[in-house]
């Protein structure tokens, strides 16, 4: 919750992962989304040896349709909770920014697929908060890049 974003060098690494048009959504997020999708990505990186561009880009990438809500990182706390409270599914057809908060597993889908980055990453910014069994990306690499976006 400190501000600020990435490193030099892991900002630059996050970029050579990055296709022209992901790479222009990363440039809009938050200094700690950048810096949170680093710590995911380089942990997907460790933990799972020869993954792709695609599902590195998928571990920078698959919170960028929380730029819809306009929710800072203090005001995600409460809507997470509602969120929770309400149901997610439900509290995302929500309209305003909670709502759009809450529904940013498919904006951030539609927001990659707009800016042509490879389907692996586009399911798994849309899929990120489902169970496994509603995943379409691999196996292995669903749970390598959940189990990441958890520490």
């Amino acid at each position: 919750m400190r501000p600020g974003g990435p490193s030099p060098a892991d900002e630059a690494w996050a970029r050579s992962q990055l296709l022209p048009g992901e790479q222009a959504l990363w440039a809009r997020l938050s200094g700690p989304d950048r810096r949170h999708a680093v710590g995911v990505a380089r942990t997907v990186h460790a933990g799972l040896p020869g993954a792709g561009r695609p599902v590195l880009a998928a571990a920078l990438l698959h919170d960028v349709g929380k730029l819809d809500s306009g929710l800072g990182t203090f005001a995600r706390v409460p809507a997470t909770l509602v969120g929770a409270a309400a149901g997610r599914a439900r509290a995302a057809q929500w309209h305003g920014r909670v709502g759009a908060y809450l529904d940013h597993p498919a904006r951030g889908a539609a927001r990659l697929r707009d800016a042509g980055a490879d389907p692996l990453t586009v399911a798994w910014a849309a899929e990120h908060h489902l169970p496994p069994s509603r995943w379409s990306v691999p196996a292995d690499m669903g749970a390598a890049l959940a189990a990441a976006d958890d520490d």
